[in-house]
């Protein structure tokens, strides 16, 4: 019934107009908390997302739930943490993680909107999961066009809906690519409401960006050149919302997955991707829509990616899911200016199957020992990633970053329980205060374990291969293989 009523209002109503406004998310992968110049970046400038800033909101106090692709998308797409989708690790084909994913049962932004009438299309990195059940079809899009998990595990191929259309893949074409098809999917429902979920491969390794972009005479800026690149396609967005007049209508959003890995800038947060430590699940975001979100507001106040889902659906005049616990909240009265104070009194963040922390206005408090992330090297000679272009599987400019171009701070107290730091003070998390505030601890930790009494005592088995794993591809199948790496 609730189909048949948006489809008959909108089509009651004359050309270019709309019962409901549009939503696109855009989601960048691995983008550092500093890697856009609104937020620190001093390598390379992002114009069009400073201003789409400046037109909008700047949000400085934004978390992701954990420090890694999957679990992260998982919660975005439905306002839930991981511990609740059970979605608590990355389904990789070269590892055969093959058999998790977002379980079908749970609701995604496309699925509660699909109600009101709208059109939806997810472009770009999947990864919750790529077997047939965890499809982003099954999941509330109409379409799907890009990579289902992360670009550099094989096989790396563009899949359309459910074929694989492009095996082995030009990653230098992928940025274009998908804002190509991002642009054809707004101008084929300009007239309807839509929205669109734009999940680009970069900055994730391996970094790649088109001639346009790409400075060879400069090797060591590969991942500016990817940046530069994903502010172009987000420019690209803007102006096609202006061209065909559906700026005043359209809520855009944009964020990262987790905190930047090698190559990239966390802004003087402390770690990086894997963490966390504030680098590797601290992120940069920003929302736009002329009209309802006034211009240059900066907000530094705690807000998750949560809390995407429920915005969204308020602003589409639909309702949250009654039989589900819904973590997220409804940022717009805080983005239009109405509210000055997070709706949250805290937000967690997990890491493998615990949940390890949570923050609350200026403190943060891991209960458990937080995951350190990725290793930074000051020599990474002989280093070597096993998921490096190859010239064959996986197709990218061959000067990658590596452990030496680490992007956040290495220093501070080692990881233990009940570590306390005042992040107005000390955003590097430099400073454990907790000897000095017990009542702080006291009152956060209570708050922790009632959450924390909410997870579930195991999750879905998810198994990895011993080695890193060559799988042929041109199907959508994962029992393929050409090779082990050599040497793993």
């Amino acid at each position: 019934m609730r189909v048949q009523v948006g489809l008959l209002l909108l089509l009651a109503l004359p050309p270019g107009a709309q019962a409901a406004p549009n939503f696109i998310v855009i989601l960048a992968d691995d983008l550092g908390y500093g890697d856009l110049s609104a937020f620190g970046a001093t390598a390379h400038e992002t114009p069009h997302l400073d201003r789409m800033a400046a037109e909008g909101a700047r949000l400085t106090q934004f978390y992701v739930p954990m420090p890694f692709c999957g679990p992260s998308r998982g919660t975005l797409l439905t306002g839930r943490y991981p511990f609740r989708t059970t979605l608590v690790s990355n389904p990789s084909p070269d590892v055969g993680r093959n058999a998790i994913g977002l379980p079908p049962a749970e609701i995604t932004i496309a699925e509660a909107l699909k109600p009101l009438g709208y059109a939806t299309a997810a472009v770009g990195k999947w990864h919750l999961g790529h077997i047939e059940k965890y499809l982003p079809r099954k999941q509330g899009f109409d379409e799907y066009y890009g990579i289902l998990y992360s670009n550099d595990m094989r096989p790396v191929q563009l899949v359309e809906n459910e074929t694989v259309v492009e095996y082995p893949v030009i990653q230098a074409e992928l940025t274009k690519k998908y804002t190509r098809r991002s642009l054809d999917f707004i101008e084929r429902n300009r007239d309807k409401p839509f929205f669109l979920y734009l999940p680009h491969a970069m900055p994730h390794k391996p970094l790649a960006a088109s001639e346009d972009f790409y400075t060879p005479q400069t090797p060591g800026d590969l991942y500016s050149d990817a940046v530069r690149e994903l502010d172009w396609s987000v420019g690209r967005i803007l102006a096609k919302l202006r061209e065909l007049d559906l700026d005043s209508n359209t809520f855009v959003f944009f964020t990262s997955d987790n905190g930047a890995t090698f190559g990239g800038y966390n802004g003087g947060l402390r770690a990086m991707k894997g963490s966390n430590f504030d680098g590797g699940i601290h992120v940069p975001a920003i929302a736009r829509w002329p009209g309802k979100i006034p211009a240059g507001q900066v907000s530094g106040e705690v807000v998750a990616s949560a809390d995407v889902f429920a915005t969204i659906v308020a602003a589409a005049g639909g309702k949250l899911p009654a039989d589900r616990k819904i973590d997220g909240l409804d940022l717009m009265p805080l983005l239009s200016g109405a509210a000055k104070k997070s709706p949250h009194e805290a937000v967690f963040a997990m890491g493998g199957q615990q949940l390890k922390l949570l923050r609350s206005g200026r403190w943060k408090l891991h209960v458990r020992p937080p995951q350190p992330g990725f290793t930074c090297l000051d020599d990474a000679s002989g280093w070597q990633d096993p998921r490096a272009p190859d010239g064959l599987t996986i197709i990218a400019q061959f000067e990658q970053a590596t452990p030496a171009d680490c992007p956040g701070l290495v220093t501070g107290p080692a990881p233990k329980p009940l570590m306390l730091f005042d992040m107005e003070a000390d955003r590097g998390e430099q400073r454990d205060v907790a000897a000095e505030y017990p009542e702080v601890v006291a009152r956060l930790r209570k708050i922790f374990e009632a959450m924390d009494a909410q997870t579930p005592a195991s999750y879905p088995d998810a198994p990895r291969a011993p080695e890193i794993l060559w799988i042929r591809g041109g199907e959508l199948r994962y029992d393929r293989l050409i090779a082990p790496v050599a040497g793993n």
